[in-house]
């Protein structure tokens, strides 16, 4: 199943390439939000609360009002993850507080899959040169994507893997790794990161994983139904 991607920064809907350099940049959300009507799932991410710098809490708690949307961006604390839940989100996307010290925070994963309920949380677990990647991608750890799925798997519904190293490219993704992945685990996984083609997300759909597809559908390389093709 494709899952359209919508990333907020600055009030305005972003694409960024290898998360940093700004590739497309829309100042409403609306003709995104009139596009992903009918699609099921929409991935929602706050870069700003990512970051640490803001947020774009009036935007993500409209967007949520009209489209179902799992929610992620500085998800650091259960009361953040509430927030977040209360605005609307369907779910919320956990990433870098996932880890601290080189390794799986345990402790954090179990206090908000406790708290909010695991089938409500989504952990993102992304890969860059072989290894998780946190941070916005800037500190690697010292551990595997198929390592990191394995600890975390009892404390979230869903995993979300992006391929760091495809990532806004639009060059393909690799398979090998996400089917790694999806091996190690018998939650539901979604994979993100290069995916540009219906070949590559039926091929993922064929093995029963989900597809985020972000910068291939904002520049038209995607269309975004097969009678489009």
């Amino acid at each position: 199943m494709l899952i359209p991607s919508i990333d907020l920064q600055d009030g305005h809907v972003v694409q960024l390439v290898q998360g940093e350099r700004l590739a497309i940049e829309a100042p409403s959300p609306e003709p995104w939000i009139q596009k992903f009507s009918a699609f099921p799932r929409v991935q929602l991410i706050d870069l700003d609360a990512a970051r640490g710098r803001g947020d774009n809490a009036g935007m993500v708690r409209d967007i949520c009002r009209r489209l179902p949307c799992r929610v992620g961006g500085g998800i650091r604390s259960v009361e953040r993850a509430r927030a977040v839940l209360d605005a609307g989100a369907h779910a919320v996307i956990a990433s870098s507080a996932l880890f601290r010290d080189g390794a799986v925070d345990l402790e954090f994963a179990r206090t908000l899959a406790d708290a909010i309920g695991a089938e409500r949380v989504i952990a993102a677990v992304d890969s860059r040169a072989g290894h998780v990647a946190i941070h916005g991608w800037k500190t690697v750890l010292p551990i595997t994507a198929v390592e990191a799925v394995t600890a975390l798997e009892p404390y979230c519904s869903e995993f979300l893997y992006t391929h760091v190293d495809a990532e806004g490219m639009m060059q393909g993704t690799d398979m090998a790794a996400i089917f790694a992945v999806h091996a190690a685990t018998s939650r539901r996984l979604t994979a993100a990161g290069g995916i540009t083609t219906w070949a590559e997300i039926d091929r993922l759909d064929a093995a029963g994983i989900d597809a985020v597809v972000g910068m291939a559908v904002y520049t038209g390389q995607l269309p975004l139904t097969r009678s489009e093709l």
